[in-house]
């Protein structure tokens, strides 16, 4: 069977969605039977989303091959159920290096390097090799920015050279709705379509994302000026929870439509496993990017996965002006704490405050990757009274350097891509809390780090094995380096080096977050 594709694209503005439908999407046509694979197209100059800064961007997605890519792919891979890899995401910068390299080793033999045919070909090569029957491309951006135009004209070339027969095209556009008037306003999605058809390429279904339900009449206009069939016109009014969209994708019948434009045999079933009810929980990630919602995406659907709330964002420099009384009067409004990832050293400060307070009050509290890093320096300033101990990425000339950078990361000057990245083996000790969340020996986590506990020089920190010293640290996964440490005698007192929220999937959370909302429930009922 020849490969076909399903083309998403976006209009009037970015951030409607256009992941979570194609995600939908893709998840209901794999549950229908269907060999389905996922390609981003980010028309950005970055070679990948490594060095972006999550207060512009969002969170930087793992993958399990080590590739830093957009969040969208994360979308995929909690509705997909299946884990991407780098050749899931294509960036302009990728394209372009690509070109540049090949025209310096001489590969074009001489010919001038031009955007057609060399850039295009070079697209269209890229979304060749993606495995799968049926790929789902999603290209980031809306119709008319200048740096999307070259995908654009890459899968309209696709399109000719494959067959129309084997391409359908979907517009996700928004129609906003004018309070003043009491109307929405389907003017900019009819220019939009419009912009489309200009570029080559006419649309076979359009989602039209709102706020509100739009009524009949608007939706048949959008269809008669995009040259539409009414039927291949879909509302899709905001939901409350995103993992209700493969459902309405599914009641719509997309699928059917998909299937017969691409005439593709398909098996009418739907099994969608997803929290349907939440049970209240009050989780709070103190983090230091607040500019947007999605800076730490995977670890708040991480938590909802398990069936809880969604826990609440609060930045960690507002900790820095507060007393430690303060502190903890603030933090007992909640059953639970997560100190995320991050770089820098601005508000540090500020989690190691809420630490000290979480541990000593007996808060449950999560770790991870720098949290965890933070865990080790407050208990080492703290309990063993090691006077300011750091990690060396915040003071270099620090007396007690409890976190030091990776000795094969201290002659590298590059910063994207460089880190420890990707999903390595991560052992499990015995009668551990992290035991309690694995129960097995040997787990797979990806990881995104270039600094690491200093066990050689601190061991002190550490209890030995048996021990039940309450000022000594214990670890509960040893690799290379120190992969997690807890505090067993706590209610959750656990730190880990990894990123357990970048393996989190539909009806499969990771271990990690499910035993902390299993305590974080129990504290609950506790009170």
């Amino acid at each position: 069977m020849k490969k076909k594709y399903v083309v998403v694209t976006g209009g009037v503005i970015s951030g409607i969605g256009k992941g979570i439908l194609s995600a939908s999407i893709a998840r209901v046509m794999k549950e229908c039977g269907v060999e389905v694979n996922t390609l981003k197209i980010d028309p950005y100059l970055n070679l990948d989303a490594g060095t972006m800064n999550p207060n512009q961007h969002g969170e930087v997605f793992v993958t399990e091959d080590g590739y830093e890519a957009d969040l969208d792919l994360g979308h995929y891979e909690r509705f997909l159920g299946k884990d991407m890899r780098r050749e899931n995401n294509m960036t302009a910068g990728q394209v372009f290096k690509s070109i540049i390299d090949k025209e310096r080793k001489g590969d074009y033999l001489g010919a001038t390097v031009q955007m057609v045919p060399h850039v295009t070909d070079e697209i269209k090569s890229r979304i060749r090799k993606v495995p799968g029957d049926l790929i789902m491309i999603e290209i980031g951006g809306t119709v008319g920015d200048i740096e999307g135009e070259i995908f654009l004209e890459a899968v309209r070339e696709l399109w000719v050279e494959e067959g129309p027969e084997n391409f359908l095209f979907i517009h996700v556009t928004y129609v906003p709705y004018l309070r003043v008037t009491n109307e929405f306003k389907t003017k900019p999605t009819q220019q939009s379509v419009q912009l489309l058809r200009r570029i080559g390429i006419q649309p076979q279904m359009i989602a039209v994302r709102s706020e509100l339900p739009i009524e009949e009449n608007e939706l048949g206009k959008i269809a008669l000026f995009g040259g539409l069939d009414r039927q291949m016109v879909y509302n899709l009014p905001d939901s409350e929870n995103v993992y209700d969209v493969p459902r309405i994708v599914y009641s719509y019948g997309i699928h059917r439509k998909i299937a017969a434009w691409l005439n593709l045999e398909i098996e009418e079933r739907f099994d969608w496993n997803y929290p349907r009810t939440f049970v209240p929980t009050r989780i709070v990630i103190v983090g230091k990017y607040l500019g947007t919602d999605d800076a730490y995406k995977s670890i708040s659907e991480s938590i909802t996965l398990c069936g809880a709330s969604k826990p609440d964002v609060i930045d960690s420099q507002c900790f820095e002006e507060m007393t430690e009384e303060q502190i903890k009067n603030e933090l007992c409004k909640y059953d639970g704490i997560i100190i995320p990832g991050g770089f820098g050293k601005r508000g540090i400060e500020g989690k190691l405050a809420v630490i000290k307070a979480a541990r000593e009050e007996d808060i449950p509290i999560l770790g991870i990757c720098l949290g965890m890093q933070l865990m080790v320096i407050e208990f080492a300033r703290n309990v063993l009274h090691y006077e300011n101990a750091n990690s060396t990425e915040f003071d270099p000339l620090t007396p007690y350097p409890v976190i030091d950078m990776m000795e094969e990361q201290k002659a590298i000057m590059k910063l994207g891509g460089t880190m420890r990245l990707g999903a390595q083996e991560t052992p499990i000790e015995e009668g551990t809390v992290l035991m309690d969340a694995y129960n097995e020996k040997l787990a797979f986590e990806r990881h995104r780090h270039r600094y690491e506990v200093n066990l050689e020089r601190f061991p002190d920190l550490f209890r030995n094995p048996g021990e039940k010293d309450e000022n000594r640290l214990t670890i509960s996964s040893l690799a290379t380096f120190v992969e997690a440490i807890e505090l067993p005698e706590k209610r959750f007192f656990l730190g880990i080096q990894y990123h357990p929220e970048f393996r989190s999937k539909v009806g499969n959370p990771n271990p990690v977050f499910e035993l902390f909302v299993k305590r974080v429930r129990e504290k609950r009922r506790n009170q």
